[in-house]
C-alpha cells in the first residue's frame, strides 16, 4: 500500500509538470499575440493568470494538483493617441466605443446587421459613399433632419443607427429666412426745404431653390412745412414677386438728447406688424415668410437717423447659394458635418458612443472589434462627451496597448518556468525508472 501511495504521488508530480507546461505555453501564446500586434491600432493586450489546483484531502499522501491558466483581454485599457492627416480617422478619448457594422452585412440590405464596437478606425468613403475601413467596418450613426437637427432616438437599442453614407456629389442651398438691416438715414433730409430724395438699398437673398433674388428697400423722407419731421416711409419690394410691395412702414426717429437718432416708433401700413420685443418685421417673399430685423426702439442697432449721410453700416442675412460638398469632418461630440464650397456646414449624422458596465466582458472579434455579451452588461448609447463617456478625436488613431519591453520580460520568465516544469517531468521519469529497477 505504501508503494502504491508513492507511485500515486510521483504520478501526480508528472501531471503537475504537464499542467505547468500547458499553462506556460498558454501564457507564451498570449505574449506572442501581444508582441505580434504591438503596431496594430486599437489592439488590446491579453493578460494571462495562473491558478493553483488543490486535489489532495487533509491527511494521507500529498497529491499535486498542478496549475491552470486563464486569459483575459484588457479592453478597458486605453492606448496613446497619434495624429494623422485624414479627417475621418477617429479615436475615442476616454470611456466609450464607436458603433460599427460589417460592410458585408450592410451590403445585403436586409436590415439585420449586427452592431459591433471599436475604439478607433481609419474611415474613408467607399464606392457607395459609406465611411468604411480597409477591413470592412462601416461607421454607424443617427441620421439628421434636413435642417441639421438630430431627432430623438432610443438609447438602449441600435435600431435607430444607420451606416454613415456621404453623398460627395450632393448639392445644397440654404434659403434666406432672416435678415438684419443696419442703415443710417440722413437726418437733414427730413427738414423743411430739403430735396425729398428717397434713399434706395438692394439686398440679395436666396430662395428655396438656391436662386439669387433681391429685396429693394426704399426710404422716402417726409418733408414738413417747417421744422423737422424725423419721419421716413420704408417700402420693401420683392424681385421674385415681380416687384410687388410686400411691406410698408412709417418710421419715426427720436431727436432727444439721450436717444437722438434711434427709432421712436414704427407704424405698419402693409405687411407683417413690427414686434418691439425683437425689433423685427415679418414679410412674405415669394418663397415664404422672412424676418427682417430693423432694430428695437431706443436702440442704436438696426435703423438710425444721424447726420447728413446715407450709410448701409451692417447688412447680414442667413442662407447660401447652391454649393458642392468638398469634405466631411466629425467633431468632438460625434456630429458628422458636410462642408460645402460656399462656406456652408451642414450636420448630416450623429455618431454616439456606446458604454457598458463591464467592457472586459465583451466578446473579442477580428479587426479589433467587440460584441456585447451577457458578461459585459446592457449597453447604452450616449452623446459623445456626455455622461460617463469621453469625446471623439478626429485626425487621430489609438495605438496598441502592448508594452514590448514588458512582454519580453514576461517571455523570459515564461521560458524559465517552462524549462523548470520540463525538468520536473524529467526528474519524475528518472524516479519512475529507479522504481522499476528495485526488482531486477
Amino acid at each position: 500500500m505504501q508503494q502504491k501511495g508513492v507511485l500515486m504521488t510521483i504520478s501526480s508530480s508528472l501531471n503537475a509538470g504537464v499542467a505547468g507546461l500547458a499553462a506556460n505555453a498558454t501564457r507564451l501564446a498570449a505574449i506572442s499575440d501581444n508582441i505580434a500586434n504591438s503596431a496594430t491600432y486599437g489592439y488590446r493586450r491579453v493578460e494571462s493568470d495562473f491558478h493553483s489546483m488543490v486535489t489532495s484531502a487533509s491527511g494521507g499522501a500529498y497529491s499535486a494538483g498542478g496549475v491552470r491558466a486563464t486569459t483575459q483581454r484588457l479592453i478597458d485599457q486605453q492606448g496613446s493617441l497619434v495624429t494623422t492627416s485624414n479627417a475621418t480617422d477617429l479615436a475615442v478619448r476616454g470611456r466609450g466605443m464607436l458603433p460599427v457594422g460589417m460592410a458585408s452585412e450592410i451590403g445585403l440590405a436586409n436590415g439585420s446587421s449586427q452592431m459591433l464596437l471599436t475604439t478607433t478606425g481609419s474611415f474613408r468613403t467607399d464606392a457607395q459613399g459609406y465611411l468604411t475601413t480597409e477591413t470592412g467596418l462601416v461607421l454607424m450613426g443617427w441620421p439628421a433632419n434636413a435642417n441639421g437637427s438630430v431627432p430623438p432616438f432610443p438609447r438602449d437599442t441600435n435600431d435607430g443607427l444607420e451606416p454613415v453614407q456621404i453623398n460627395v456629389n450632393q448639392l445644397t442651398g440654404e434659403p434666406t429666412t432672416s435678415m438684419l438691416l443696419g442703415v443710417n438715414l440722413p437726418a437733414t433730409e427730413t427738414e423743411s426745404g430739403a430735396g425729398g430724395s428717397s434713399q434706395n438699398l438692394s439686398v440679395e437673398y436666396f430662395d428655396n431653390l438656391g436662386r439669387s433674388e433681391n429685396l429693394a428697400v426704399e426710404f422716402v423722407p417726409t418733408i414738413p412745412t417747417s421744422g423737422t419731421s424725423n419721419e421716413w416711409t420704408m417700402k420693401i419690394t420683392d424681385s421674385a414677386s415681380g416687384g410687388t410691395v410686400i411691406g410698408e412702414y412709417t418710421l419715426t426717429f427720436d431727436d432727444s438728447r439721450h436717444s437722438g437718432g434711434t427709432l421712436l416708433s414704427v407704424a405698419t401700413v402693409t405687411g407683417g406688424a413690427y414686434d418691439p420685443a425683437t425689433g423685427s418685421v415679418i414679410v412674405d417673399v415669394a418663397g415664404g415668410p422672412m424676418e427682417i430685423d430693423i432694430g428695437e426702439l431706443g436702440s442704436g442697432g438696426g435703423l438710425t437717423q444721424l447726420s447728413d449721410s446715407f450709410a448701409p453700416l451692417q447688412i447680414s442675412k442667413d442662407g447660401s447659394p447652391t454649393g458642392n460638398m468638398t469634405s466631411v469632418e466629425v467633431d468632438a461630440n460625434g456630429f458628422v458635418h458636410a462642408l460645402f464650397d460656399t462656406g456652408v456646414t451642414r450636420t448630416i449624422y450623429q455618431v454616439p458612443l456606446v458604454d457598458l458596465p463591464n467592457p472586459n466582458g465583451l466578446v473579442s472579434l477580428d479587426h479589433q472589434t467587440y460584441a456585447p455579451s451577457s458578461e459585459s452588461g446592457s449597453y447604452f448609447l450616449w452623446n459623445a462627451g456626455d455622461g460617463p463617456t469621453g469625446d471623439i478625436v478626429s485626425y487621430a488613431r489609438e495605438e496598441s496597448t502592448t508594452d514590448v519591453a514588458g512582454e519580453l520580460t514576461d517571455m523570459i520568465q515564461t521560458q524559465r518556468a517552462y524549462s523548470s516544469n520540463a525538468k520536473v517531468i524529467q526528474t519524475v521519469d528518472e524516479m519512475l525508472q529507479e522504481t522499476t529497477n528495485i526488482k531486477r
